[in-house]
């Protein structure tokens, strides 16, 4: 694709300055536009060194109000970064509904310089571009604007850019050894970037190559395409009833495993209390010890959680914590989300707690709320939850990917005996607080949690993360059961 720019085309400087005026004033109004519908705008500029990323930066920004953007400039990945999934950082700087981003540089680098600075294999630069192609699609999907610029001069354009830095003491620290080496290598990293347009073209978030030898042709191109983009994007907002589709669509790469219906699951298992405190405490002893290896390994572990309410979730939890260092690991309860979470894609707040490398994190719920209260009670669209099966399932495959045991446990137990549970809860003081309205809400839906939950397991238990169901309906039995298996898995990962 960039063999076909061509670097002809120049602008007069009073030409350019008779355009840009009204060009700016309508950026400027569009950024009130852009709250009140709530669009999140993310701007990605990328580029040859020296081809002006900082100037269309500035020229872009200058039109908006600071208080509804935000500038990255994102460098090489710090140690704490590399220590959690590669996409990780990047889910940091992603804008709230109705404000804009615009990062200098992003997860492209990790596609074109770092393929070959890292000495990156081709096997890792697919996996991180496939990666990049379903966080880009899941935010537009959701909503999003995203634009990419990428900066093209040619190689003597280049050089004659870092020759004249250099020759200024107060810019001549703006061009490294690596700039020059770079530019020797010119035809190296023009292949790589080529490939890395021709593989995220996609129509979702296309590429917009701008032509960079003559500033004034460059900016103006450049805030053409925003103004152009943001308009369209605004429009598509305000369409009465835009076309949504509620098929599930699961890729072929997801090989799901069977799972059988809630109903047919036996709940018949016991434990003696003698049984379970021995088989308790050698389990325990196994998993101290494992957790000390997973550190040492550097291997990730999320538990995930979830079960009818009073299923033993807490009690489950409290069992596996109390063999763990508490320096190494994380309890995540998830309730409601906050304002500041319901303002970005739903996935944003759990990759915000993904453990390190080395730790733990038990999620207690998950993401697996998308596919069940958010679709019963209506705080998403139908198709908005039937996405879901598959956006969970590409999250999954991210974290997997990245390295690490991935354990999801669903606790079951029949309606007598929530029922039982909720009633002992609700004669018990120093219990009472664990009930609440909303789980008698939620009782009398069984019916349709249960169905959700039937298709939450058969779309979203894969080969790298099934579902384990717990017979919890005795407590100890449902312990030791999950127990067991998170034992078994971690030992047979290390």
């Amino acid at each position: 694709m960039l063999e076909k720019i061509s670097f002809e085309k120049r602008m007069e400087k009073e030409a350019y300055k008779k355009e840009l005026d009204p060009l700016q004033q309508e950026l400027s109004l569009l950024q009130q536009k852009i709250k009140e519908a709530k669009l999140p705008v993310l701007i990605l500029f990328d580029g040859w060194g020296a081809a002006g990323k900082g100037d269309l930066i500035a020229k872009l920004i200058e039109n908006f109000d600071p208080r509804g953007f935000r500038v990255y400039t994102n460098a090489a990945a710090e140690p704490q970064e590399k220590r959690r999934p590669w996409l990780w950082r990047y889910w940091q700087e992603l804008p709230e509904y109705g404000k804009i981003c615009v990062m200098d540089r992003s997860w492209y680098q990790d596609v074109s310089v770092g393929r070959i600075e890292e000495d990156l294999s081709q096997e890792e630069v697919l996996c991180r571009i496939h990666s990049i192609k379903v966080l880009e699609r899941q935010l537009t999907d959701d909503g999003y604007l995203v634009l990419k610029f990428f900066l093209h001069i040619s190689q003597k354009e280049q050089k004659e850019r870092f020759e004249a830095l250099e020759a200024d003491k107060n810019t001549q620290w703006r061009v490294t050894e690596q700039d020059w080496r770079r530019n020797r290598n010119y035809e190296t990293y023009f292949r790589a970037f080529d490939e890395m347009i021709s593989y995220t073209d996609t129509p979702n978030a296309p590429w917009h190559i701008l032509p960079c030898q003559d500033k004034f042709s460059a900016r103006l191109t450049m805030l053409r395409v925003v103004r152009n983009e943001i308009q369209k994007a605004l429009a598509k907002k305000e369409l009465p009833h835009p076309p949504q589709t509620t098929e599930i669509w699961m890729p072929p790469i997801f090989h799901l495993t069977p799972m059988p219906k809630l109903a047919q699951v036996a709940l018949d298992q016991k434990m003696e209390a003698e049984a379970y405190k021995k088989r308790l405490k050698d389990l325990q002893a196994q998993l101290e010890e494992l957790h000390n290896k997973i550190y040492r390994k550097k291997v990730p572990v999320i538990i995930c959680y979830e079960g009818w309410d009073a299923a033993g979730k807490g009690g489950n939890i409290k069992r596996v914590t109390a063999a763990l260092d508490p320096r190494g690991y994380e309890v995540v309860p998830i309730a409601s989300p906050t304002k500041e979470e319901l303002a970005h894609q739903y996935l944003w707040r759990f990759w915000k707690r993904l453990p390190k490398t080395g730790h733990i994190t038990i999620f207690d719920r998950t993401w697996y709320g998308r596919v069940m209260v958010e679709r019963i009670e209506g705080f998403c669209s139908e198709a908005a939850w039937r996405r879901a099966y598959r956006e969970i399932n590409e999250f999954e495959q991210d974290l997997y990917d990245w390295g690490a045991v991935i354990l999801k446990f669903w606790l079951q137990i029949d309606q007598q005996e929530q029922l039982a549970r909720f009633e002992e809860r609700q004669n018990t003081p120093e219990k009472r607080w664990k009930i609440t309205e909303e789980d008698w809400r939620n009782r009398a839906k069984w019916p349709l949690y249960e169905q959700a939950v039937d298709e939450m397991l058969h779309n979203t238990s894969t080969d790298f993360a099934p579902w384990h169901i717990i017979q919890s309906q005795d407590k100890k039995f449902g312990r030791i059961q999950a127990m067991t298996i998170l034992v078994e898995e971690l030992k047979k990962r290390l």
